[in-house]
């Protein structure tokens, strides 16, 4: 049991060998399941705000069941007319309001998960001090956040992406001015039930470079799946086989490349591509083609591209 002496919470970890929620590297694995339940010092749940109930906050929330929080602890705001994002969030048992008052009222977390244009008209409903701020709005810094927040706001920055939904996300995050060390802890936590979770002491820009890896990166590896089932099909291959094999190809080889970082022996995806591409055979008759027509400058421009991209958007808010 691990607890934040905080006096605004705790932090409990209940194991459980009967749900698959994650695995991570620093437990056995025995105690590879568990389920993260957070505890006021009145012991009520923890209560989470969302402003906006889009795609990215519903990823979130749906996480924050699999970590063991109640769909009803949550609340999340969105326009009346929009029946897809309250259905999607009473569909887990949460509550959906068209005030973001109420969301500032209900919740001891805040996640801001709104189009930045709309952030300014959020801020003004917080008028608590205590409340932790998480923002993942594009675009908008942690100065424009604190500027415009209660005086002492811990606020918190964070890029997570989609597969949080489902315990395989990767989340970056960057303190503001007075999120202190305890703030950090819990954001670690809890975002590491969902995947994995890394603070940076870097300048706050690097988070563009996070968006166009780890946000956008998805769509980038969703595409290389497509085409990966296309090429199979195009050959005869049954779709339906040639996605599960193209899916599970995927999986295996960030599954390898993760089991050597874990082990910390050094051995580089470079390496592990040799050793499937043997001397004269066919995977390295395709890697020539893909070499040929400049698939890694097609991706690291794709990075580049999305970074710049980012910035210029920082730039306008």
């Amino acid at each position: 049991m691990t607890k934040l002496t905080k006096a605004y919470c705790s932090v409990y970890f209940i194991y459980d060998s009967g749900s698959p929620l994650f695995y991570s590297k620093n437990i056995s694995d025995k105690f590879q399941n568990i389920y993260l339940f957070f505890f006021f010092c009145n012991k009520q749940t923890m209560k989470i705000g969302f402003f906006g109930g889009g795609k990215m906050a519903h990823a979130l929330a749906k996480g924050f069941i699999k970590a063991g929080l109640k769909g009803d602890s949550m609340v999340a705001s969105c326009l009346p007319n929009d029946l897809k994002s309250k259905h999607a969030f009473e569909t887990i048992g949460s509550k959906v309001v068209f005030l973001n008052k109420l969301v500032a009222d209900h919740g001891d977390v805040l996640i801001i998960s709104v189009k930045p244009q709309v952030v300014s008209k959020i801020l003004p409903e917080i008028k608590n001090s205590d409340k932790l701020i998480l923002s993942i709005a594009a675009g908008t810094s942690i100065d424009d956040l604190e500027k415009n927040l209660p005086k002492g706001t811990p606020v918190i920055r964070l890029m997570p992406n989609i597969p949080v939904s489902i315990g395989y996300g990767a989340t970056v995050f960057k303190r503001g001015t007075f999120a202190d060390q305890e703030h950090a802890v819990l954001v670690k936590k809890l975002f590491t039930s969902m995947g994995i979770c890394e603070e940076i002491d870097e300048d706050e820009s690097l988070l563009d470079t996070v968006t166009a890896l780890a946000g956008s990166g998805p769509a980038y590896v969703y595409m290389m799946i497509e085409s990966l089932a296309d090429g199979a099909v195009k050959m005869g291959m049954s779709r339906q086989l040639a996605y599960k094999l193209a899916t599970q190809t995927v999986l295996g080889a960030g599954a390898m490349v993760n089991h050597h970082q874990s082990i910390g022996d050094g051995c580089h995806p470079a390496q592990l591509k040799d050793d499937v591409a043997s001397p004269a055979g066919s995977t390295i008759m395709a890697i020539h083609h893909l070499e040929k027509y400049g698939m890694r400058s097609a991706v690291i421009g794709a990075i580049e591209v999305a970074t710049l991209a980012c910035r210029t958007f920082s730039k306008k808010q």
